[in-house]
């Protein structure tokens, strides 16, 4: 074997980690400022797992105070396997109807035969949309001044692109057909509220957010389920189930009619105050969503949701049947809570009910014997909280042997 040393060809492929290690200047305190730039092949900030959140002048803080085993670890994005979101190929409507509507899961091929998928590259947005206008939260910027701001904030909580009318604003085509931009999974294609037409509720929202943007906890609208397609990028979720039982996820109050929803002030406290705790929370799942990638969100489920890096995705609400009856009391019972709907619309529960009626007779039937079975399993759930062993009722007291009863 030659005793000569072989000649690397930095042009070809990435210099080894031993080889980089000695061409980092050595700083005469064994700083080295300059370690990401020449020894990575990318910016390795973003192998960080939940750190790489944290703008650089909050995470260089916290990883000062790191021991050496810990800072082994912040590459990892662990997910505990009893927590991991279960993900699929695909799924058919019927495997949908009877074994997932109500769990969630990640769908790893249908979004890839997108147009939007193959196209949507910033480059491509910028050119074809770049003096659009669309809302990002309370602002509507065009979407190049919207890019300009991606790319120079270090703000905590980033302003997030979220806009329901992106299709009439990009002219898309969407459907089926020869030339559609996107088009509904399979699974996700029975939607009841179609049955309203032109006068149904926002379903759909372009979604375009740097790394840290995200979703606080929250239940999508009108009791819907949801689908969201990762076309660039990767988002992080954390979801818990709901019932009237249950307690909501660590860190979040919900008020008596569950209206108002207080949680810390951004998602990267949360993370850093509750999500150990939540993790270890029964019925806790947890998953990352890739790029060309969709995940399903069942109707109900709390959820937080934080982009990993720069994200374009699609997102669009739905009422499958298996969720008919918590759509039908949703907007029953909580009609100041109803959103989405043109103004104009006074009473969406009964116009959802009559064009119901109209074209599925027989579902409205059973989705409102559901609705009842649910009222009437909530009012048992309270006469047992309510009242003890016996005739003998609940109360508060004052230490005197009084015991007024609450009814």
């Amino acid at each position: 074997m030659s005793s000569t040393p072989q000649r690397w060809d930095r042009e070809s492929k990435p210099l080894p980690n031993y080889m980089a290690r000695h061409l980092v200047p050595v700083h005469p305190y064994d700083v080295k400022p300059l370690g990401n730039l020449y020894a990575a092949n990318g910016n390795i900030k973003a192998k960080a797992g939940v750190f790489a959140l944290l703008p650089d002048e909050l995470l260089s803080q916290i990883l000062e105070w790191l021991e050496p085993s810990s800072l082994m670890r912040v590459g990892c994005t662990y997910i505990p396997s009893g927590n991991t979101i279960p993900r699929f190929y695909d799924l058919s409507l019927e495997e949908f109807a009877k074994s997932w509507a109500d769990r969630p899961f990640i769908l790893t091929h249908p979004i890839q035969a997108w147009r939007a998928y193959m196209q949507w590259s910033i480059d491509h947005l910028l050119e074809a949309y770049g003096g659009t206008k669309f809302r990002a939260e309370a602002v509507e910027w065009p979407l190049k001044d919207y890019w300009d701001y991606m790319g120079d904030n270090q703000d905590e909580s980033p302003l997030y692109l979220f806009d329901h009318a992106f299709v009439e604003k990009m002219r898309l085509k969407v459907g089926q057909g020869e030339g559609s931009d996107y088009s509904i999974p399979e699974c996700f294609r029975e939607d009841l509220f179609d049955v309203l037409g032109n006068q149904r509720p926002d379903r759909r929202w372009l979604i375009i957010g740097p790394a840290r943007s995200g979703s606080t906890f929250h239940k999508d609208p009108n009791a819907t389920s949801a689908w969201n397609a990762v076309l660039r990028g990767s988002k992080y979720w954390i979801m818990f189930p709901s019932s009237p039982s249950s307690i909501p996820p660590p860190g979040v109050y919900v008020s008596e009619d569950q209206s108002e929803v207080t949680s810390p002030l951004s998602i990267t406290e949360w993370l850093l105050e509750f999500h150990a705790e939540a993790r270890q929370t029964p019925g806790c799942m947890e998953g990352i969503c890739k790029e060309g990638e969709v995940l399903h969100v069942p109707s109900g489920w709390w959820h937080l949701v934080v982009n990993l890096e720069p994200s374009i995705a699609i997102t669009q609400n739905f009422v499958p049947k298996a969720h008919l009856a918590n759509a039908l009391a949703f907007l029953k019972d909580k009609p100041e809570q109803v959103s989405g709907f043109r103004s104009d619309i006074k009473d969406p529960y009964e116009l959802f009910v009559g064009r119901l009626g109209e074209k599925y007779p027989e579902l409205l039937k059973e989705g409102l014997a559901r609705l009842e079975a649910l009222q009437t399993n909530k009012k048992r759930k309270w006469d047992e909280v309510t009242k003890a062993d016996g005739e003998e009722g609940f109360g508060f007291g004052f230490g005197d042997g009084d015991n007024e009863e609450v009814p």
